[in-house]
């Protein structure tokens, strides 16, 4: 198996055959199978429905991710859990047994039009730089006004490095978890602010991930199952990079 590879699928007339790498966890198994499922069944939409127009690569890639996830973590069952665990990526990755990055992008597709929320995922690259690896976001359909607007400099995208003294920094350095209320988008006010929290993920002693969600301060009740168990550092008043 190719080092970048966790599995994929070849096709000889009727003969179907999907491989996935010789000791990976369940869960990665269990992707790999229903994302190389997907990836095939693109083309038998077209055999079936001519007038369908085939996914580009990058397209049809992300499809078989969205596949997956929704096979393996089931939207009623897990948009429940989503506010038991207080929106907590690490206790959802444990509960499925299902990696942060599938549950975390999963979040955003489930919570989708129903209220705001940013999501993201921070890892260490090889050369111990922290980097965003995965985000996501959604917003509230049913009130435009209930959601953050022009902040794409405030949420980091995928590549971007931690910034020191950001509430993910403070996470970093402190290994344990941070939260941030009355986040100001403006220097002069509270009005319309954000809460954050940012999570460390660690394992056998070794910090491996830190998984940051913001949401409006008027829904930060959401966060208290989370709260509640981690038992974050408080940090008021923050007005930086998260």
């Amino acid at each position: 198996m190719p080092e970048n590879l966790r599995g994929y699928h070849e096709v000889y007339g009727d003969n179907k055959n999907i491989y996935f790498r010789k000791g990976d966890a369940q869960s990665g198994i269990q992707n790999t199978i229903l994302h190389e499922i997907r990836e095939m069944m693109e083309t038998m939409f077209a055999e079936v429905q001519p007038e369908y127009s085939p996914l580009r690569t990058s397209a049809r890639h992300i499809a078989a991710n969205q596949f997956a996830a929704a096979v393996l973590l089931p939207r009623s069952d897990f948009e429940s859990k989503i506010y038991d665990t207080g929106f907590s990526v690490v206790e959802l990755s444990r509960l499925y047994s299902k990696s942060c990055s599938q549950v975390l992008l999963r979040m955003g597709e489930v919570l989708q039009g129903k209220l705001f929320m940013y999501a993201c995922l921070y890892e260490p690259d090889a050369k111990s730089a922290w980097n965003v690896t995965y985000w996501a976001g959604c917003s509230n359909d049913a009130d435009p006004d209930a959601n953050v607007y022009g902040g794409d400099s405030l949420f980091p995208r995928r590549g971007r490095v931690v910034v020191p003294g950001s509430l993910v920094d403070l996470a970093i350095r402190g290994k344990k978890p941070h939260l941030a209320q009355h986040i100001t988008l403006l220097d002069d006010t509270y009005e319309d602010g954000l809460v954050a929290i940012a999570r460390p993920l660690i394992i056998s002693g070794v910090l491996t991930k830190v998984a940051l969600i913001v949401l409006l301060e008027q829904n930060r009740d959401l966060l208290l199952p989370q709260i509640e168990r981690s038992k974050p550092t408080m940090v008021e008043g923050f007005h930086r990079h998260l």
